[in-house]
């Protein structure tokens, strides 16, 4: 109780989240009585990053960082309206689909949505769609990124869980995929009841040589996907490989990377893969701290009372991540959840890990998109202008259509599974 109490004061003070999960066991541990306990802290945060698995994350940011600076976005957008853009509502057929695409290389929601908000919203708004409309469309896009591989809060999940990284990844392709369809089936009927524009008509022969002229870009993901499903290498191989593949395609294709680039774009990956690697550590002394203090034991039997199959339990964690991830962003949302959530899962209900974990992480990222906080909103409010709190109104469909998905993930475990191994 007093290291919940401090964790929430030290929180509310502003103190960023994982100081607060350090501070917090430091707590613990001088509450408890035990001071041998402190000579194990540095030990557990240390135990927290000492895993292969992590090194995939500062590769999987270091090829966004390359695709940004070699022109691989602005083309992988031709390449959507080269399929999709001369139907109603084209653009923002080609916002979700570009955003799709894009996500199988960046893995990060509000980086994505930063740089597909730059793109898309102008040329929305040129061709006659309400910016508020085009800003949330493109925050609910930016969605796909944690879940389509690669994605770090899958490799954060993986680490927490003790679970291949591998399979994590894959699991997320089919519900990641199955979102992108719901997504343009929101899109087909509003744009029946709005009459949205069209984009411009191109010929069948213009949209050929845009795709022949695009398609080397689609070597990033195929080179991290491929490789893991082939059993070629596992997620931080072929994240290394995907690395080389990006800087290859941004220097000799699109011919505007240049290696000179590369210690600055390095250096920002490792400001960001720090932070997250902070956090992850900070999860290890939090996990431990919970064990100690008989957390998921007591959670268990509180669930288990209200919960008496798998199914209920999940319908039951879909609202308490939920309600979680609208104001704790997601990778300090799996951090809090995960060590106390997790062993209930598989112990009790005896839930696939794997199969939690694509729940869990497309509750969170919801979560992003929901009030009072919704951080993705707010990222495309800074760079559109738009009001974060009409983003959430005229995008409700897309939050509806969300929460569908995760009660059929619920429901049909096999959604998530059927690709892994």
């Amino acid at each position: 109780m007093i290291t919940s109490a401090a964790f929430v004061a030290i929180m509310l003070v502003g103190v960023p989240i994982g100081l607060c999960l350090c501070l917090a066991g430091l707590v613990y541990i001088a509450a408890s009585g035990n001071p041998v306990l402190f000579q194990s802290y540095p030990l557990q945060l240390f135990g927290g990053v000492d895993s292969y698995g992590l090194i995939a994350i500062p590769l999987f940011i270091l090829i966004g960082e390359i695709m940004n600076g070699g022109g691989i976005t602005r083309r992988i957008v031709d390449m959507a309206m080269a399929f999709v853009g001369s139907l109603k509502g084209g653009l923002a057929y080609v916002n979700i689909l570009a955003n799709m695409f894009i996500s199988s290389i960046l893995g990060s929601a509000t980086a994505q949505v930063a740089i597909m908000a730059q793109i898309m919203v102008p040329e929305m708004e040129k061709k006659g769609y309400d910016k508020t409309f085009a800003a949330g469309l493109t925050a609910y896009g930016g969605m796909l990124g944690p879940i389509i591989p690669p994605s770090v809060m899958f490799v954060v999940y993986s680490v927490l869980a003790q679970v291949s990284v591998s399979d994590m990844l894959i699991a997320g392709i089919v519900p990641g995929v199955i979102l992108t369809v719901m997504f343009c089936l929101v899109i087909a009927l509003m744009g029946y009841i709005y009459n949205y524009p069209r984009a411009d008509y191109q010929t069948p022969r213009q949209r050929v040589m845009t795709i022949l002229r695009t398609s080397p870009t689609l070597l990033i993901p195929i080179v991290i996907v491929g490789t893991i499903l082939g059993g070629l290498a596992n997620a931080t191989e072929s994240a290394a490989v995907g690395a080389v593949a990006a800087a290859l395609v941004g220097k000799y294709w699109t011919k505007e990377f240049e290696f000179s680039q590369l210690p600055q774009m390095m250096l920002r990956s490792a400001i960001y893969s720090a932070i997250v690697l902070f956090l992850v550590a900070a999860a290890a002394v939090f996990s431990w701290v919970l064990i100690f203090g008989k957390v998921p034991q007591e959670t268990a039997g509180w669930i288990q009372s209200a919960a008496k199959d798998p199914i209920s339990f999940m319908l039951i964690c879909n609202v308490i991540l939920l309600v979680i991830g609208t104001v704790i962003d997601g990778i300090p949302g799996l951090i809090m959840t995960v060590p106390i959530l997790l062993p209930v899962a598989t112990d009790v209900y005896h839930i696939d890990p794997r199969h939690f974990g694509v729940v869990v992480v497309i509750n969170l990222v919801l979560g992003l998109l929901s009030p009072p906080v919704g951080l993705c909103f707010f990222v495309a409010a800074a760079v559109t202008g738009a009001k974060p709190g009409k983003m959430f109104m005229v995008t409700l469909p897309f939050f509806v259509i969300s929460c569908v998905l995760l009660v059929l993930l619920s429901l049909f475990p096999s959604l998530s599974l059927i690709l892994v191994k």
